[in-house]
């Protein structure tokens, strides 16, 4: 949730603590710091809302001549969006800050406890225990002093912890929180998320749970956090460059990214299908093919919209594969009786690697003898780590806070999966995986040259819908989910109140909503379902409800039903999930655009849900 950046070296500080911060606006904050050594003291800036205001408020500082320091932007969990509760957080003397991403669940004991000491606190957050417990245990060793701070507390937590005592050092410690670090020839770095890393180095290290680093200027050591003994851990180079993360000329990242989807799916898939015979290549997958002959049920488990991508999945899987699938919220998921052993597959998918439920749920799974596989963006990411295998989607980085193509990537690697699970399995012919390789690898190109088209009647359309106070999607069988999607995107970047429904279950009680105030966006591709669900739109249309429909172009039936078509290419029926995802992406932009609404950095979300 909470964006860090650290760096110590040879560049002047704050611009780098400014960009880094910058480059982490996606995960979602309601305030936002940064502190630096200068003068023998530290000195610290803090301002609540938009980094816009931080950054006038250092403006006259900008070239202060500093090597070392911490930012912050921080989502509030503990005290209320504040200049109190801004990070960083300070000690009594004020010659220490900490920086802090995660929950300290003790926060009350300890506080109470170092209030009798004599500590005096100056906001209500969980951070500012960790400032002054770090003070009690520091004489002149701060990594020994953080050992023993982190030692009495309970949570989660990625932290950056600066002294005065040592001014060109920083520690960095992380439990069930991302923290990766960066190095080159004469700086070292910490961060939340690669992105923050990518205009200076593309070699990072990703700290696990339970590891602490000391970064000087071109140098990182590394240790355990419960007791020191030093850690050796490997370099990884991430091959996406500082343009990958920039607009390109686009309004906001999140159309950009709508636009990228084609490039995007083509990565998925290159080199791991053979077009003329289906045969796909796994090499990461990580588990032999006589383990998943062996396997007799899978568990999807995932949040938000990568749970939608499950539920599409479970379609494909069992349909292909003849595999039972269940499909689980991953809050859910790790709270409940889990009848799971060594014959189940667990199948975590997160975008970001670090959903904390998500990472509970598949260590939960494991310990009961599951193997697990991940589908994930991020290489290195603590759930491909802790994973048995993993398919990476291989999106590039999504900064917008509203997934889009994160999200058809990962339909894209799971019908991947799914085909390569037919074939191990025996229940799908080598003709029909070829077929069903092929319509894949063409999937791209189908929606590349849709686009900019759809685009422009999307524009169009969202003159009459935009003011909307409600929203209804509809789609029937494989598009189901994606009406869930659909509705998922508008609610999030809008405002509007929005629900996706099974077409089937609108006359078990949504149908009472409609009327001639109700939109309806329902997914009609000529699809096996065709005309069960043009039935459950003809029962709209006999209500007054606003139809806006999406279907297979030379379908002349639609538009007797309403005025509002978006036609769409005929593509191979399992594969109208990832094509009508576009249109639906399309709309909720459009209709926030419309709007004025912050469609990169929707209020109250964040890009990784990285506390539970």
């Amino acid at each position: 949730m909470c964006g860090i950046i650290g760096y110590t070296g040879t560049r002047r500080v704050v611009p780098v603590l400014l960009e880094g911060l910058r480059r982490l606006e996606y995960r979602g904050y309601d305030s936002a710091g940064l502190v630096y050594y200068a003068d023998g003291r530290l000195v610290k800036h803090r301002s609540p809302g938009k980094l816009d205001k931080l950054a006038a408020a250092v403006d006259e500082h900008i070239g202060v001549a500093s090597f070392c320091g911490l930012g912050h932007t921080r989502w509030a969990t503990h005290g209320s969006p504040s200049l109190d509760n801004a990070h960083p957080h300070s000690d009594c003397t004020g010659n220490l800050v900490v920086v802090h991403n995660g929950i300290i669940e003790n926060y009350g004991a300890l506080r109470q406890e170092l209030r009798e000491g004599g500590h005096t606190f100056t906001s209500e957050t969980d951070t500012e225990v960790l400032a002054h417990l770090i003070e009690d245990y520091l004489s002149d060793d701060l990594p020994a002093a953080v050992r023993a701070a982190l030692a009495r507390v309970e949570g989660s937590y990625a932290i950056g912890v600066f002294w005065a005592g040592a001014p060109q050092t920083l520690v960095a410690a992380r439990n069930h929180s991302p923290l990766v670090l960066g190095v080159d020839a004469d700086a070292s770095y910490m961060a939340s998320d690669i992105p923050a890393l990518l205009p200076y180095t593309h070699q990072v290290i990703f700290l696990d749970d339970l590891e602490m680093a000391v970064l000087t200027p071109g140098a990182i050591t590394y240790q355990n956090v419960s007791d020191g003994r030093p850690l050796r851990k490997q370099v990884t180079t991430i091959e996406w460059n500082a343009a990958m993360a920039e607009k390109s000329g686009f309004r906001h990242f999140m159309l950009k990214e709508i636009f990228e989807q084609p490039q995007a799916i083509i990565n998925t898939v290159s080199g791991r299908i053979v077009p003329d015979t289906g045969q796909i290549d796994l090499p990461e997958i990580g588990l032999t093919e006589e383990a998943l002959v062996g396997i007799e049920r899978i568990a999807l488990v995932a949040c938000g919209t990568s749970w939608h991508a499950a539920l599409v999945a479970k379609y494909w899987i069992e349909k292909w594969a003849g595999i039972p699938v269940e499909v689980d919220i991953a809050s859910e998921f790790r709270y409940r009786r889990l009848l799971i052993n060594e014959r189940v597959l667990v199948i975590a998918i997160s975008q970001s690697g670090e959903t904390a439920d998500t990472l509970a749920g598949i260590r939960l799974a494991s310990a009961l003898g599951a193997k697990v596989l991940a589908i994930c963006n991020v290489v290195g990411s603590t759930i491909t780590r802790e994973a048995d295998g993993v398919i990476y989607t291989h999106a590039g980085p999504e900064i917008g806070v509203a997934s889009t193509k994160a999200f058809t990537c990962q339909l894209a690697a799971l019908f991947l999966l799914t085909l390569f699970l037919a074939r191990v399995k025996n229940t799908a012919t080598s003709e029909q995986l070829a077929e069903l390789g092929q319509a894949l690898i063409g999937i791209a190109s189908v929606i590349e040259k849709e686009l900019p088209n759809l685009q422009q009647q999307i524009q169009v359309l969202v003159e009459r819908y935009y003011d909307s106070r409600d929203f209804l999607f509809i789609g029937r069988g494989v598009n189901y989910p994606i009406a869930l999607e659909g509705a998922l995107k508008l609610k999030e970047i809008s405002y509007i109140h929005a629900e996706g429904y099974a077409a089937g279950e609108l006359k078990h009680g949504p149908i009472a909503l409609i009327d001639k105030d109700m939109p309806v966006l329902a997914l009609v591709p000529r699809d096996s379902v065709y005309q069960k669900t043009i039935s459950n739109v003809e029962e709209i249309k006999a209500r007054q409800g606003r139809l806006l429909l999406i279907g297979t172009k030379g379908d002349g039936h639609l538009s007797s039903l309403t005025g509002d078509v978006l036609y769409l290419p005929g593509v191979l029926e399992d594969l109208n999930p990832i094509l009508y995802s576009i249109p639906a992406q399309l709309i909720a932009y459009e209709i926030a655009n419309r709007r004025g609404c912050d469609v990169d950095q929707p209020r109250n979300l964040a890009k990784s849900v990285t506390v539970e």
